[in-house]
């Protein structure tokens, strides 16, 4: 997975990687060469004295390093904007495969997975990556070379070169095939503890109302200690490698250093060769502990790339049409229509739909009603295709909504949900998400219609009042009416209110209905209530039980025909208001 993303998404930077491979190689023939002039400054220069070859086989050195050092420098600076660009293009990428997915796909993999997948996972990609570009193409580079350069000074102490690289590279592959699995552990850990922290920030007031902080404080506590512990225990495992790579270093460079004395002893070995051997020596070792680098990184890398591929590759289950259609706004009158519609959530028994017919049509509204999980929100969310049908078809101006593009479709409806959401920005910013090009005149148009006029006026800076992430600095009345707001604001085809009403009181919620008379004169409307005061005077009531359809008609109409109708208004008027 790891090496089929980094094939895919490097691809645009092929020319920064082609100059980090060349001042990578500079600077490895550069390392590579040092020990060779100083070997003969010491066998040429000091053992006959000449001064002159000193200097000049030094300042020859001194270039020879600045050279390698501004290469080094250059191929850290390509290398980053490589890992930088790489780190971007992912985050863009997994952002905009998010965006495409249904209810499904985020329910699937969880807000919390998510969010993590997009940061953390990227982040350890985007350094190995880095660390590849800095270290691993000079490393096998070093390292051949040196193990040249070392037979070419004495092939007999290469011996324990052979002696020293299979064993380092064994203590290697040890460590690391303990440290795959605690990688892949720890990212599961770090969604866990997303996942409490998200959901005890989110409900925060209910845990204060139940006087519940102990107890989540002691959940929180759990999942991180269990971070903690798998994050102890890869640690362990990766700080007790570089130990043992330092420890054969050090043994290989004594080792070389007794033998290469008994052969400078026995005149078959000159000092500078025993010198030049030990820097080659150390160069190879090192090459080898800055592998190490990257083997350590590799495992969690691969996981995270794991995992980022797993969003990649995860098709939406509302895919956009092959060919799309599209009708003509001015021709065709707006209309919704459910042809035998039915719904399963995926691993349900039992659908939550069943045999949906029924057709709404412009200038009238259209009431859904029932009670607690008769599936009136999963109704309306087949309309803007956040679930798609798995049976029949849902036609939106007599066109299948699956055969319209996502954004041909979305611009003809006005979604207020069940639970509003307002991003953090200001009143106007939250309005305008519907129509940017907006004027202040049409916003508090708007504001008058869903009786939102008033509280904004008496905000600071009214238009330009700040507005915290999800609205937790207004009420739920006041964020439902703003809600509501931005969907007048589009003046779209289709309106869609998915028991929007709920949070209003009596008063405001009659206003409201009477307000939007005019603006949705020759709109669609659909309204999922729980109240059946808010739906009295719809032209055509929808009544569900169990995700059938047990009536259809006016207030009056199923009074006298439908039983399960007949039972909510009882329960919620007295006979006179029930009329």
């Amino acid at each position: 997975m790891l090496v089929r993303l980094l094939r895919q998404h490097l691809r645009p930077y092929h020319r920064a990687l082609g100059f980090v491979v060349v001042l990578q190689f500079v600077q490895a023939i550069a390392a590579l060469y040092l020990p060779r002039l100083n070997s003969e400054i010491i066998d040429r220069g000091v053992a006959h004295g000449d001064r002159s070859f000193i200097w000049r086989t030094g300042a020859a050195m001194l270039g020879i390093s600045v050279v390698q050092i501004g290469c080094a420098v250059a191929a850290v600076y390509f290398g980053a904007r490589v890992a930088m660009g790489l780190g971007r293009d992912l985050r863009s990428a997994l952002f905009h495969r998010v965006g495409e997915f249904s209810t499904r796909e985020v329910d699937h993999f969880g807000p919390p997975s998510l969010i993590t997948r997009i940061t953390n996972d990227v982040q350890q990609v985007q350094l190995l990556v880095l660390m590849i570009c800095t270290l691993l193409i000079s490393a096998p580079i070093t390292a051949v070379g040196g193990i040249i350069m070392a037979l070419s000074e004495d092939v007999q102490l290469t011996t324990v070169l052979f002696v020293a690289l299979p064993l380092m590279l064994l203590a290697i592959a040890v460590v690391l095939r303990s440290m795959v699995p605690q990688f892949r552990l720890m990212q599961e850990r770090i969604d866990q503890v997303n996942q409490v922290l998200r959901e005890q920030l989110m409900g925060i007031r209910v845990i204060r109302a139940f006087v519940r902080e102990p107890a989540e404080e002691a959940r929180f506590d759990a999942v991180n200690r269990q971070l903690t512990a798998t994050s102890m225990t890869a640690g362990r495992l990766m700080a007790s490698m570089f130990p043992m790579v330092m420890l054969i270093v050090n043994l290989s460079s004594a080792a070389a250093i007794w033998f290469g004395a008994r052969r400078i002893d026995g005149h078959s070995l000159t000092l500078g060769n025993l010198v030049a051997f030990l820097s080659y020596l150390v160069q190879i070792l090192m090459a080898a502990m800055f592998a190490t680098f990257i083997a350590v990184l590799w495992p969690r890398s691969a996981v995270s790339a794991e995992r980022v591929v797993e969003v990649l590759d995860t098709a939406t289950s509302v895919p956009p049409p092959e060919t799309p259609l599209r009708t003509d706004d001015a021709a065709a009158e707006p209309s919704v229509r459910f042809e035998h519609v039915s719904f399963h959530y995926p691993g349900a028994d039992l659908p939550v739909l069943h045999d949906i017919s029924f057709t709404a049509t412009a200038g009238t509204t259209t009431a859904v009603i029932g009670g607690t999980g008769s599936g009136k929100t999963t109704l309306v969310n087949l309309i803007p295709r956040l679930f798609d049908a798995t049976g029949g078809r849902v036609l939106l101006d007599g066109l299948d909504v699956r055969d319209r593009e996502p954004e041909d479709l979305w611009r003809r409806i006005g979604l207020v949900p069940q639970r509003p959401y307002l991003f953090s920005g200001t009143v106007a910013s939250n309005l305008r998400a519907a129509k940017p090009e907006a004027t202040d005149a049409e916003l508090w148009d708007a504001l008058d219609v869903a009786q939102a006029s008033e509280f904004v006026r008496q905000m600071p800076g009214q238009l330009d009042a700040a507005i915290a992430q999800g609205g937790t600095n207004v009420s739920g009345g006041q964020r439902q009416r703003l809600a509501m707001a931005r969907a007048i604001v589009r003046r779209p085809r289709i309106y869609l209110f998915d028991d929007s009403f709920s949070a209003l009181d009596v008063a405001t919620d009659a206003r409201l209905r009477a307000a939007l008379t005019d603006v949705v004169a020759h709109a669609v409307v659909m309204v999922v209530a729980q109240r059946v005061a808010t739906v009295l005077d719809a032209d055509q009531i929808v009544v569900l039980d169990d995700g059938e359809i047990v009536g259809t008609g006016t207030h009056q109409t199923l009074l006298t025909s439908c039983p399960t109708y007949r039972e909510i208004v009882e329960s919620q008027l007295s006979a006179a208001e029930a009329g």
